[in-house]
């Protein structure tokens, strides 16, 4: 079953934001669990923004969580913040086209 973690946050540093995304796909190359990926920023509030991250199974999100380069670069996002991020876990349960 595909699980959806939704993360939300706010920022004023969105350029080193996205150079720390560039830099986690780079290292995690062949080993992330990522299915997709959407990025957002809030049109009313430019320091707000969601991702919503789909994985295969919560398995394969925890399987992603604990590898190393997501410890360290999870420590490095919540640097980047001006508040601490919000996680959502989803699990899907109905998914249409």
């Amino acid at each position: 079953m595909t699980f959806v973690q939704i993360i939300e946050y706010e920022t004023t540093r969105d350029e080193e934001m996205m150079r720390l995304w560039d830099e986690w796909m780079r290292m995690t190359e062949g080993k992330r669990t990522v299915a997709r990926e959407v990025h957002g920023k809030d049109r009313e509030n430019p320091s707000h923004y969601v991702d919503i991250v789909e994985f295969p199974s919560y398995e394969q999100a925890m399987k992603n969580n604990d590898l190393p380069e997501t410890q360290r670069v999870a420590e490095r996002f919540r640097a980047l913040c001006t508040k601490e991020p919000r996680f959502v876990n989803l699990e899907v349960v109905e998914q249409t086209p």
